[in-house]
């Protein structure tokens, strides 16, 4: 049973997040990057200043809705998480550094993307019964396009709904018993027999601590991520350009390799990676698992915002896919690379090999503050997509849904940290795939909205020229 499950997914996997996915992703991100003149590099200034500077300004957000900056947090709590940690050091292991670039790549069109995808969702939210803003995808999928066009909306909230459990919740909680398993062995705090049982307790724990977070609403969420988001960026920057300050003397010959192996894996990898299309795909691949441009799902959390200014929100996308994608992911990578650790090219790795990079650098003492990291990010994705869940719920089933998700969704926890995820994990990214192909066709079919919006934002303002 198992076996075939495999062999499904595998063939389903292989499909999605071939060819056809590498050129649809790249061939938006570049559509609506020309149709906005490149908004991304040609307002990213204006973006840090004006928009992410006013974030950090004391304001209170209405019942139901959250500040710009909150909506943000929660947007970068459900992107910022294993993905920039266990998922970059997979596709550095199985693509080469070469798989860096063409993260960077992604990400570049990414901000983009993630832009038109905030400035929808803003523009065609409603209100729901509860009188709480709701947004994303399938929202804009339903109010920007024909009735024809409803089918988009309700597979992208299938799919949605279906991907929370595995890519949002179990296999991040499993990173999160993994990472204090490590640490409390390391320092013989507990033995390798009683692991399951801790595990056990572990994921019942958290199970809890999501519940409490989750059925507080929206308002709760914000206020909740506005606190650790920060914290856990700060810590794991911190921790990463300590790493590239010690092994200074490397960083010219691990940029070398990055560009190189983007386009001549061989040459970098001894020959186990040999193919431009690999190192391309899990580039690519692990940079949208990472930042979600393309998946829509961090527009559900900027569509809750306290703003009137579809645009404005807009641009918070564009720092958001910097932030977690050409900052932290960068740092996993220089993590890896700088610290001379062999990495098995060939073969599948996760968050192991990251941690080898840190103790390599720092000694066995960083695993504590690796696990504190590993939590952190494993958690704050935890609380993002249990919001991109339950909308998808709600979509489908309306308002009465949404305490029950978050019940259910809450208890998954406890079987994220007790069975082993290794399928789980490959199955969360097939429907990571399948998300982006209902998202993409409304992106692309609403660009004209975004490239209008757009203009009408900066000419009104008189903010064309800054």
């Amino acid at each position: 049973m198992l076996q075939g499950i495999e062999t499904v997914n595998s063939y389903v996997n292989g499909f999605i997040w071939g060819i056809p996915a590498m050129i649809c992703i790249i061939g938006v991100g570049l559509y609506l990057s020309f149709g906005t003149g490149f908004i991304q590099l040609r307002k990213f200034g204006f973006a840090m200043k004006h928009i992410v500077g006013r974030a950090f300004e004391k304001t209170q957000a209405k019942d139901g809705t959250m500040t710009p900056f909150q909506a943000m947090c929660t947007a970068l709590a459900g992107t910022v998480g294993t993905g920039n940690i266990a998922g970059v050091a997979g596709a550095i292991a199985l693509g080469g550094p070469g798989a860096v670039f063409w993260m960077w790549l992604s990400a570049l069109l990414g901000m983009c993307t993630k832009f038109s995808e905030v400035t929808l969702a803003v523009r065609f939210r409603e209100k729901n019964s509860k009188g709480d803003w709701v947004g994303g995808p399938m929202y804009y999928i339903k109010n920007g396009l024909s009735r024809k066009w409803y089918f988009l909306a309700v597979l992208f909230s299938v799919f949605g709904g279906i991907a929370v459990f595995g890519t949002g919740n179990a296999t991040q909680v499993n990173t999160i018993v993994t990472a204090l398993d490590a640490a409390l062995v390391n320092y013989n705090a507990i033995s390798q027999g009683s692991l399951g049982t801790f595990n056990f307790i572990m994921g019942i724990v958290i199970a809890i601590c999501l519940a409490l977070v989750l059925l507080g609403g929206v308002t709760r969420i914000g206020r909740f991520t506005e606190k650790l988001v920060p914290f856990m960026a700060l810590l794991y920057i911190v921790l990463g350009l300590g790493v590239v300050i010690i092994n200074w003397k490397n960083v010219p010959g691990v940029f070398v390799s990055i560009f190189e192996g983007a386009f001549a894996p061989k040459a970098v990898t001894g020959g186990v990676i040999g193919s431009l299309f690999i190192s391309m795909r899990r580039g690519v691949s692990r940079g949208i698992f990472s930042n979600e441009a393309g998946l829509g799902t961090g527009s559900i959390a900027h569509a809750t915002a306290d703003t009137k200014e579809p645009v404005e929100q807009g641009l918070f996308g564009i720092f958001e896919v910097f932030t977690d994608t050409i900052i932290i992911c960068t740092l996993t990578a220089l993590i890896i690379l700088c610290s001379g650790i062999t990495v098995p090219y060939g073969e599948a790795a996760g968050a192991d090999l990251t941690i080898a990079g840190l103790t390599a650098s720092y000694g066995k003492w960083v695993s504590i503050f690796t696990a504190v990291a590993l939590i952190c990010f494993a958690f704050s994705t935890t609380i993002g997509w249990g919001l991109y869940g339950s909308r998808c719920a709600e979509f489908l089933f309306g308002t009465k849904i949404i305490k029950p998700f978050m019940v259910v969704y809450s208890l998954v926890a406890i079987l994220g940290a007790t069975v082993d995820l290794g399928l789980l994990w490959d199955i969360s990214d097939t429907f990571n795939g399948l998300m982006v192909i209902p998202n993409l066709i409304a992106v692309f079919m609403l660009s004209g909205v975004v490239f209008q919006e757009t203009k009408d934002y900066f000419k009104r303002h008189g903010k064309e020229r800054s």
